[in-house]
């Protein structure tokens, strides 16, 4: 089966598409990753996103059917380069996210997907697993353990840091803190699309008094299970991060500091000895140095194409499972009741 596998990420940076092939035979499941591409959000849809958590009712309604509509041509732009797809699975863009309320929103239509495409849709992944209780993420250790066997850990540095640790026995992960959304927030003060390789961070000095505050960040310190969403961000770190008292680059170095401080606590306590990384955050130099400085674990960066793709691979084959009517959710990981088959399905 062929899978088209979308993913917008918290950052706003775009999308990524990863045509997989999946098969199983004997019950081993094998894939492929047939093609890839990643596209840049346009500059006023990027705009609207930024500011849904505050818009009215019928801006939300306007932004699910223009999500939906960017992702479909950007889907049949793609397939027409590269051959059909039998199924679509798009994440989405997460507009709110709070489980404690027990309600998570990604927009991106599927109706308006699968109507444009014409190919089956699934999208909605996480509202299944909250209404079991569960936090709605994270998703994607389930791909891990069956995709991309042989670590003991997971990391994934998009626009939210979050880990995955697969026990002998069972799977376990979290949010641990705001990644690429706090460093490109910094990065665009500065005049920059995002920190190339950390260059800004390597400049500036921690500014002990800011990190302080960064770790005692009330959405970080809430009891596990909790998953972190944009409206935490712009509550909770924004407004620390705006502080024009304290030169940009020691900002922007302390915002590193504080994010690899979060993360290796993280992997010192699971006792870690391999970790894989992936998302855009893992060609942040500056980052990773102070990730392997802090840890005990050995960190490994894999080839481009799966530092970018991980996660579209990883929901192409949610999507694949959902059409199967298969678990794609761990309640071992999400704290939910129990496993769940996740996702909302428009035909064409």
């Amino acid at each position: 089966m062929r899978v088209l596998g979308i993913m917008s990420g918290s950052s706003l940076d775009g999308l990524d598409m990863a045509l997989c092939g999946f098969s199983e035979a004997e019950g081993r499941i094998t894939h492929e990753l047939l093609a890839s591409a990643s596209v840049a959000m346009p500059p006023a849809l990027q705009e609207k996103l930024l500011h849904i958590a505050s818009a009215q009712a019928i801006d939300l309604a306007e932004a699910h059917q223009l999500v939906g509509r960017f992702i479909a041509e950007q889907a049949c732009d793609f397939l027409g380069v590269h051959g059909p797809a039998d199924l679509i699975a798009s994440h989405g863009h997460t507009a709110f996210h709070q489980p404690a309320r027990r309600f998570t929103t990604q927009l991106g239509c599927g109706a308006t997907i699968a109507a444009i495409t014409g190919v089956p849709t699934v999208v909605d992944f996480r509202t299944s697993d909250v209404a079991h209780g569960g936090q709605g993420a994270p998703l994607v250790p389930i791909g891990e353990r069956d995709l991309f066997s042989g670590y003991e850990t997971f990391l994934n540095l998009g626009g939210i840091a979050n880990i995955s640790v697969h026990h002998p026995d069972r799977i376990t992960g979290r949010d641990l803190c705001f990644c690429n959304q706090a460093l490109n927030h910094l990065a665009q003060l500065a005049g920059k699309p995002y920190d190339a390789g950390g260059a800004l961070a390597r400049t500036g000095k921690v500014h002990n008094g800011l990190l302080a505050e960064l770790m005692a960040l009330p959405c970080l310190l809430a009891p596990h299970p909790f998953t972190l969403g944009r409206e935490h961000f712009e509550h909770d770190m924004r407004m620390l991060l705006n502080n024009e008292g304290i030169p940009i680059a020691d900002r922007m170095a302390t915002c590193a500091e504080h994010i690899a401080v979060c993360i290796s606590k993280s992997l010192n306590a699971a006792g870690a000895s391999t970790c894989l990384v992936t998302g855009g955050g893992a060609f942040n130099e500056h980052l990773l140095e102070r990730l392997r400085s802090l840890s005990s674990a050995r960190i490994d960066r894999p080839d481009v194409r799966t530092v970018n793709m991980k996660e579209a691979i990883i929901f192409a084959y949610l999507g694949w499972l959902r059409w199967q009517g298969r678990h794609n959710a761990l309640a071992s990981v999400t704290g939910a009741r129990r496993d769940s088959v996740g996702g909302a399905m428009y035909l064409p």
